[in-house]
């Protein structure tokens, strides 16, 4: 009798362990089924990137970005919500025009950076070049002669090609000599503005308190045709960074004595202290709703572009996923929120105004999964310092099918990321957050942060595989009868200073920026 018992109880566990099994496969079947067939991307992103455009934080457009989200949310059925955290410095880019008046008649490539004031008319006037200087007090001295000039405050690059075009078409003589060029040339323009007294923060004010007519750079990518836009600090003066080939040639002919004249129009609006917000979508779950399985990406961005790459696929992939969850996993045992950062591009604040705002979801939440480096398929997964990370993503990703799985790389217990994205924010204070990392398609030289980070960069095919991954791997997370411990494993000697490895601490958010 005690063995037929026995036999009972075993034929039970595997009759229940294979229902689980084929319920597990079913869903994981319609995740694929529904992220493959009926795709919504390219329809997503065509709305966000060329409808809305970029969403840099206090913008009219990342506010028409929030409500865009709810609404989507809202029709897919699926609870959504803002909350408010803070508020930023609100700016609203307008129209651009810059044009070499003398010696010659030439439209100008460029793009007035981020938070730089607007402009009451057109301002024509010769260009000049930061001088080389012995030291702070001849700086005083030449300071003067800016008044009424565009002043030009970046190095002019030896060359405009990237470096893997040299290496593919350049004798190695030829290849040895630019780059020898390059760093000479970069050192002594960094010490050219050691000199002035000034660093690259201070130095726009100094000369807009000297009565200089704007400031022009060059932040070049290290890519055909691409420059880095972030943000400006002067306050009455326009602040443009001009295309690396423009700039050259206006450096050249300022160099040679020239005296080229630009006309610049910049126009923009100050909004004053604006809400900041992060976008907060949730599916309830029913068996543990106060445990939390979450999709993270930040939804702000610079305005070079779009932001399609940096975070606009990020942003997609997550909300994809919540849309494929919610038709074939709808009643989760865990809850599943995703969220949608504001102000990451300036220091991870609303996540970390998250983490600070709810620590009874830090508190429970069974792991968290950020995307935001780019468009390319997901490569790598770390397990960010957590010592038993291992046990459970390795699990989880035995769910994935092998056309996704095969190509990520896994390192466990891995190292914890201080910053970089908003996984951080959560790390910091020891709650389990994944950053899934991308394959390049050259992220850092021609999208990241660039004047041509748009929609046409975008590799669906990649997304839509990230958009599947993540649904399964939050899918299986929510499932797992087990929740994740939050053990931290003893980390590697730090190579530079030869001590062991700290986990990094808590950052406060900056929840009143853009004012200083």
């Amino acid at each position: 009798m005690k063995n037929f018992t026995r036999l009972l109880i075993a034929s039970a566990l595997f009759t229940g362990s294979t229902a689980f099994a084929q319920t597990k496969n079913a869903v994981v079947d319609n995740i694929v089924k529904e992220g493959t067939e009926n795709s919504q991307l390219e329809k997503l992103a065509h709305e966000l990137l060329d409808g809305i455009g970029p969403r840099l934080v206090g913008t009219p457009q990342f506010d028409q970005a929030g409500k865009w989200a709810l609404d989507k949310y809202k029709g897919w059925g699926i609870t959504a919500r803002q909350e408010k955290w803070g508020d930023w410095r609100g700016w609203e880019r307008g129209t651009s025009h810059i044009d070499m008046v003398y010696p010659r008649i030439h439209s100008i490539e460029g793009t007035q950076l981020a938070w730089s004031p607007g402009m009451k008319k057109a301002v024509t006037a010769e260009t000049i070049i930061l001088p080389d200087v012995a030291d702070s007090v001849a700086f005083e001295k030449w300071l003067p002669s800016v008044k009424g000039k565009f002043v030009m405050i970046s190095m002019n690059q030896p060359t405009g090609r990237p470096d893997d075009n040299w290496k593919e078409f350049g004798l190695s003589g030829s290849i040895d000599k630019m780059k020898e060029a390059r760093t000479a040339q970069t050192a002594a323009w960094r010490k050219r503005i050691s000199n002035t007294g000034f660093n690259n923060k201070t130095l726009p004010v100094a000369l807009e308190k000297a009565g200089a007519a704007g400031i022009i750079g060059n932040y070049w990518s290290a890519g055909f045709g691409v420059d880095k836009i972030f943000g400006a600090y002067t306050k009455t003066i326009p602040t443009v960074d001009i295309a690396l080939e423009d700039y050259g040639l206006l450096y050249r002919l300022t160099e040679n004595g020239e005296k080229p004249r630009i006309t610049i129009q910049t126009e923009s609006k100050e909004r004053g202290p604006v809400p900041t917000f992060n976008i907060i979508g949730e599916i309830k779950g029913t068996e543990k709703p106060n445990e939390y399985v979450m999709l993270s990406a930040h939804f702000d961005s610079w305005d070079g572009g779009t932001g399609a790459t940096d975070n606009g696929t990020g942003t997609l992939t997550m909300m994809e996923a919540m849309r494929i969850l919610k038709k074939a996993y709808p009643h989760p045992k865990r809850t599943i929120l995703v969220g949608h950062w504001d102000s990451e591009e300036q220091g991870l604040n609303g996540s970390r105004a998250f983490v600070e705002d709810h620590p009874e979801i830090v508190a429970n939440l069974q792991a968290l999964f950020n995307q935001d480096n780019g468009t390319g398929r997901v490569v790598n997964i770390g397990g960010q310092g957590f010592a038993k990370a291992g046990d459970f993503i390795s699990r989880w990703l035995e769910a994935v099918p092998d056309t996704i799985r095969h190509q990520i790389k896994t390192s466990f217990p891995g190292s914890p990321g201080g910053g970089g994205s908003d996984f951080a924010s959560f790390v910091a204070v020891g709650a389990p957050g994944f950053s899934l990392g991308s394959n390049s398609w050259s992220y850092g030289n021609y999208t990241w942060h660039t004047n041509r980070d748009t929609y046409d960069k975008i590799v669906f095919d990649d997304v839509r595989s990230n958009a599947i991954l993540t649904a399964i791997l939050v899918y299986m997370a929510s499932e797992d009868p087990a929740k994740m411990p939050r053990d931290k494993a003893e980390l590697p000697v730090n190579t530079r200073t030869g001590k062991p490895g700290t986990w990094p601490e808590q950052v406060k958010a900056n929840r009143h920026g853009g004012f200083d």
